[in-house]
């Protein structure tokens, strides 16, 4: 037995190098491979396979050690991440203004202790435009690895010291049971949570090391190997064709390529077209660099608008590969082999004091400015990327079903400010349109929830810890106990809410909240129920005090610091970001619409923005030179300004 865990398995090298080849066709948008990101899938069950076979084989043969077995893992793991984080840092210190310099560096962090997946859980999604931005977004999956790779030898120790072979079963089929349980559950429920967290993973590298234990004292003949294979690739393949990124992730459709992959490994083929050929042994062998150095390939195309043009994309598929294979001959198999003449002590010095290293540099990053790196003119820019709100952190309610009610200004209070990103993005304009020093604004708003109070987010459409109807109903009742005279002005990007996003194509023409039922679209049915919300909503609040709509802010197509900054660090023409009065009415006529009958029915007073921000029916993302939006549609504190004399209509 020992001598067939050493021994070389071309089907699993090969099956690696299809895996590889799905993620990064994906990531490159190449047309057919809408559901490459099942790579990763297939890679997490290989990665079970071979651990449950290292630990499980060591233990019966009572030679296994844990200390050994991480060394290994970090061995194999950590000197090309180690690597390719001090590349992009290095190359960062040229190319990449303060604001993303800094955002790489945590990143960077995050991926060289192997929490990455929780640093990205908390951030925007995986398939969100954001996501392209992130150099080391693709380290997620290194973080999951890693943490099993802790868990996985200390449970089957445990079990093995107590139970032997069945507490080796009970963990790996047990915990692969209840693992596509909580991840059929969470995908629906919770999704980011369900893609990035171990506990929905774990499953996939548990089956793995479920038909390594099925399989490992069995043969099968030939023709049958033979059938279970291709069984197995018909999966994997229909699941990269006809899968998308829409799907609820992981969970109960991602057991397709699971199985598939768990078939082709069931089958143990080692000379099978699929996986035996030339291109699959040469890519399977460098699939972990490939993997590891794809990604900021195709995040410098998003940096430089090429991530389009087919001639950059076949470009960064190309420099890829090239870049994977440099990666396992300078660093993956060098590295390896002098770590392998060093004792494990000195193994583990030699990793940490890599790893300390490179972290020290990435914090000095994150906590020094150093001006001198980049043109003044181009940090102003980017920086606005970071001109929110003071203590927005504390202030704004991104989580959880309450608000802080935090008040600006004086203790006074003169108005109340309540709903969404775009109403935290505007608090301070109202602030500053106050009468009197010792006025103030209370600030009753929260991420993602629209000030309609019979609407709900549709699971996946925000964050999984915010729970904005409940907001709403908790808002309802503070609104009650406050003084009758004080205004409430209410701000929301409430189109989004009905049309879903206006620059991310996947997201078009996807309502984001829902009434009596869930609509893909927004149909005729769901605008009347959504027309219904707002106006039932703004005029309860309007039968108690005094109410204010805002018109909604335009939104640019770009995020426009970062597009600014970036175009001047590249040497680029900046370009000129703005909006059209028309293509604004286009998307914002039904909300219009239903704040007029809003007015019309209970007296709602409207307060419209674009004479302030839109001039010769164009509407500007830059004022006097500087970006007057932190990102492509939100009010930065120097934008939000230009509105102060809307505000002060309310007084």
């Amino acid at each position: 037995m020992s001598s067939n865990a050493r021994a070389f398995r071309h089907d699993i090298n090969g099956l690696r190098a299809w895996a590889v080849v799905a993620v990064v066709l994906f990531h490159f948008g190449i047309p057919g491979f809408g559901g490459g990101f099942v790579g990763v899938d297939v890679f997490f069950v290989i990665s079970g396979f071979l651990m449950t076979q290292i630990i499980a084989n060591g233990l019966e043969a009572d030679r296994f050690s844990i200390w050994k077995f991480y060394l290994a893992r970090a061995r194999r793991i950590i000197p090309a991440l180690l690597a390719l984080c001090l590349c992009l840092l290095a190359l960062g210190w040229f190319w990449l203004p303060t604001a993303d310099y800094k955002t790489l560096a945590t990143h960077a962090l995050s991926a060289i202790f192997f929490i990455s997946n929780v640093k990205f859980w908390r951030e925007a999604g995986y398939f969100d435009a954001a996501s392209h931005e992130k150099w080391l977004l693709h380290t997620w999956s290194l973080s999951v690895e890693w943490q099993f790779y802790v868990i996985l030898p200390i449970a089957l120790m445990v079990m093995w010291r107590f139970w032997k072979t069945n507490g080796i079963k009970f963990v790996i089929f047990a915990g692969c049971i209840l693992s596509f349980a909580l991840s059929s559950y969470l995908a629906f429920k919770t999704p980011a949570a369900a893609f990035f967290l171990l506990p929905t993973r774990a499953w996939e590298m548990l089956a793995g090391g479920a038909v390594w234990w099925v399989t490992r004292n069995s043969t099968l003949s030939a023709p049958k190997a033979k059938q279970i294979e291709l069984l197995g690739f018909i999966l994997i393949i229909a699941s990269i064709v006809l899968f998308s990124p829409s799907l609820a992730w992981p969970g109960l459709y991602a057991a397709v390529p699971v199985i598939g992959a768990m078939l082709v490994l069931g089958a143990a083929r080692q000379n099978s077209m699929f996986t035996s050929n030339f291109i699959a042994e040469r890519l399977g062998v460098s699939s972990y660099s490939i993997y590891l150095w794809h990604w900021p390939v195709v995040v410098l195309l998003t940096y430089t608008e090429t991530a389009h043009q087919w001639q950059w994309i076949v470009i960064g598929i190309i420099v890829s590969l090239v870049l994977g294979e440099l990666s396992l001959r300078l660093i993956e198999n060098p590295t390896r082999k002098g770590l392998s003449k060093q004792t494990p002590w000195g193994n583990a010095l030699t990793i940490a004091l890599c790893m300390v290293i490179i972290s020290a540099a990435s914090l000095a990053i994150y906590k020094f400015n150093f001006s001198s790196r980049v043109p003044a003119q181009i940090d102003l820019i980017a920086n606005e990327s970071y001109n929110i709100k003071p203590n927005r952190d504390k202030c704004f309610s991104t989580s959880g079903s309450t608000s802080n009610a935090c008040v600006y200004g004086g203790s006074d209070i003169k108005a109340i400010v309540v709903g969404d990103s775009h109403a935290d993005a505007m608090t301070t304009a109202v602030e500053a349109a106050l009468p009197s020093k010792n006025d103030g604004v209370l600030d009753l708003t929260f991420a993602n929830c629209p000030t309609i109070y019979s609407a709900k987010v549709i699971p996946g459409e925000a964050p999984d810890n915010q729970h904005c109807f409940e907001y709403n109903q908790w808002e309802k009742k503070k609104l009650a106990t406050m003084d009758k005279a004080i205004p409430v002005v209410i701000i929301n990007r409430t189109s989004a809410y009905a049309f879903g996003q206006h620059n991310i194509v996947e997201k078009m023409n996807t309502p984001i909240v829902y009434f009596s039922s869930v609509y893909r679209t927004p149909t005729p049915e769901f605008l009347s129920e959504f027309e219904k919300g707002l106006i039932d909503t703004a005029c309860e609040i309007a039968a108690t005090r005094p109410v204010f709509m805002v018109r909604p802010i335009p939104e640019m197509m770009f995020d426009v610091p970062k597009t600014l900054s970036r175009a001047m660090m590249f040497g680029k023409e900046t370009p000129h970001i703005s909006l059209s009065e028309t293509d604004y009415m286009k998307r914002h006529s039904f909300v219009w619409a239903a704040q007029d009958k809003a007015a019309e029915k209970c007296g709602v007073k409207i307060l419209n923005p674009l004479p302030l921000l839109c001039k010769n029916g164009t509407c500007e993302s830059v004022h006097d030179g500087t970006p007057i939006y932190y990102d492509d549609d939100h009010l930065s504190e120097y934008g939000n300004k230009l509105l102060v004399p809307m505000f002060q209509k309310m007084f």
